[in-house]
């Protein structure tokens, strides 16, 4: 089983930029399909991005759609969110999350990705 970290979070004005990267331990990250979520105050968590586990499929929300960017190196064992033009209801901790996983199918329910990591606060100023 992988260990996620993720990094890259910080404070942005409306209409930058700001790339996650999540960084998984373990010989077997090529084995999962990786996507991300975020959680802000007193929201649902949502899901914002997955990708299959050689790199050539994703799905997105319209929420994100044709802003953000999911994609991964398996080489370095990391998968990267890149998000462009934010806006402050962008605004949320971001998490990494991963499933192990024989074909690519589109999940986007936090409970189907078993293995989490500990989030990362993205702050989007107007």
């Amino acid at each position: 089983q992988v260990q996620l970290v993720e990094s890259g979070g910080g404070l942005v004005q409306a209409g930058g930029s700001l790339r996650l990267s999540c960084a998984a331990s373990g010989r077997t990250f090529s084995g999962y399909v990786m996507a991300w979520f975020r959680q802000a105050p007193g929201k649902e968590r949502e899901f914002v991005a997955t990708i299959s586990r050689r790199g050539d499929s994703t799905y997105y929300p319209d929420s994100v759609k044709g802003r953000f960017t999911i994609s991964r190196d398996n080489a370095k064992n990391t998968v990267y969110l890149q998000m462009n033009s934010l806006k402050p209801e962008d605004t949320a901790v971001y998490y990494c999350a991963a499933r192990a996983a024989g074909s690519w199918s589109i999940l986007i329910r936090y409970y189907e990705y078993p293995t989490r990591g500990q989030g990362t606060q993205v702050t989007v100023s107007s």
